[in-house]
């Protein structure tokens, strides 16, 4: 019988935690907590489960992005428009260019905590707590900013709902219809060569659908072309939140983490005796494990068997994050280990987190070629396993950001102080983002031929 119950993590060691100075406080703001409504319900998180199937056998192809942290400040309508709007842009370039379904599920709505590679910052000589994400504490170099607070839980609460809401309306108030398409495009990218080419798709799309309504095929008459199912993920790492959003499921009794539709370990904190890998096996949401390039077959081996032990397809998303250049040593090794023990797992690329430097003006940045090659080398393996490259993983925004360098926008390293907005690390902007989605169509193309 599992022992397994929302509390057993607590039993387990842990990582990359905050250390909150008033455990009252903290228990107060958890018990207020577990009386709030879900953000999502088990129904969609079973939804995108058995889409996320459809994955596993070649059948759709996920792709997953959004904010590196949500934060306070910069919680705004237009900004969560614009990030949906470039993830739909990329859907829609997948699908027609690529030929395959793509379920879209957003880094929004709850990505508020970050991993730290230190638990304090040291600024002329003063020592105070990493910035963990403004679910814990605030980015101010000050001891009272840095100091965590669990009342920020509340809040982030709050800002997650509105964001579900907001989402949850476009995807199915009329944003999400294809005969919208053109109206995706963002203003900033529209003189750029990709974005061009989006516009002749664009315009393409719009043909076919002229021919379609002829035939009295409409967004009226089919919901797929007037609406989309978008669904909402995290990093499953502030547990004593994801803990108060522990929810049993009435129809099926079955546990699930209402926080998000799916939830992800981090590299950091995928530790098989650890308190996350504990707590998100036994939750039934679709989930994700981070693969580094210091993962090892056997450890992955026994990751799936702990998160996965039924072996069920779209349960398990296996998120490789090796770096450009480091796919062909580190990934066959760990798909020929799970293929051998059978197992059935979704593979999706992360091409950002492996490729992240310090430019010359002191900016963290991540090259936009390193990215692309990142994304070619993890297709190219597949195809040499024979094994199915599932979805892509991505830090984006739909802002006029200057964060990652390259790209046919030409952001420089000398352009990176004049919009770097992130609050950790580096995103994609949506005109890099469509470059990104131009070459996975072009390679979901040349794998189905």
């Amino acid at each position: 019988m599992s022992t397994w119950n929302p509390k057993s993590w607590r039993e387990k060691p842990i990582l990359q935690q905050p250390t909150y100075p008033d455990k009252d406080e903290l228990e107060r703001v958890l018990r207020e907590l577990e009386n709030y409504p879900p953000l999502v319900f088990a129904g969609e998180a079973k939804r995108l489960k058995s889409q996320l199937a459809g994955v596993v056998e070649g059948k759709a192809f996920l792709l997953q992005g959004g904010d590196c942290a949500e934060s306070f400040s910069e919680f705004h309508a237009d900004g969560i428009r614009d990030t949906f709007k470039a993830l739909m842009q990329m859907a829609v370039v997948m699908t027609y260019a690529g030929g395959v379904p793509v379920v879209k599920v957003g880094r929004l709505g709850g990505q508020f905590a970050k991993p730290r590679s230190s638990d304090t910052e040291t600024l002329d000589g003063v020592t105070l707590d990493s910035y963990r994400g403004d679910i814990i504490n605030a980015m101010e170099f000050t001891a009272e900013a840095r100091t965590p607070d669990p009342k920020r839980m509340i809040r982030a609460y709050n800002q997650a709902a509105a964001t579900q809401n907001l989402l949850r309306a476009f995807a199915t108030g009329g944003m999400a219809d294809l005969h919208q398409v053109h109206k995706w495009n963002l203003a900033f990218t529209n003189k750029t060569e990709v974005s061009q080419k989006y516009e002749q798709l664009a315009q393409e799309i719009e043909n076919s659908l002229k021919f379609m309504q002829a035939c009295g095929i409409n967004s009226k008459t089919f919901r797929s072309l007037g609406e989309t199912d978008f669904y909402t993920s995290h990093e499953a790492l502030l547990l004593p939140f994801e803990e108060a959003f522990t929810r049993k499921d009435s129809i099926s009794g079955d546990w699930y983490d209402t926080s998000a539709h799916m939830l992800w370990i981090g590299d950091r904190t995928r530790q098989i005796d650890g308190a996350h890998v504990e707590y998100l096996s036994g939750v039934k949401n679709p989930i994700g494990v981070k693969a580094g390039p210091s993962m090892e077959p056997e450890d992955l081996i026994r990751l799936c068997q702990k998160l996965n032990p039924e072996n069920e397809a779209g349960r398990l998303n296996i998120i490789v994050r090796m770096g450009a250049n480091k796919v062909g040593e580190g990934m066959p090794k760990l798909i020929r280990a799970v293929e051998k023990e059978g197992m059935k797992v979704l593979w999706s690329c992360d091409p950002m987190h492996g490729n992240t430097i310090k430019s010359s003006t002191n900016f963290k940045t991540r090259p936009v070629d390193a990215v692309l090659t990142e994304m070619k080398q993890f297709f190219q393996v597949h195809r040499a396993e024979g094994t199915i490259a599932g979805g892509v993983h991505l830090e984006m925004t739909g802002k006029n950001v200057t964060e990652c360098i390259g790209g046919s926008f030409m952001v420089t390293e000398e352009d990176l102080s004049s919009r770097y907005h992130t609050h950790c690390d580096p995103r994609l902007n949506a005109n890099q983002s469509l470059e990104l989605a131009f070459l996975i169509a072009d390679t979901l193309k040349e794998s189905k031929q």
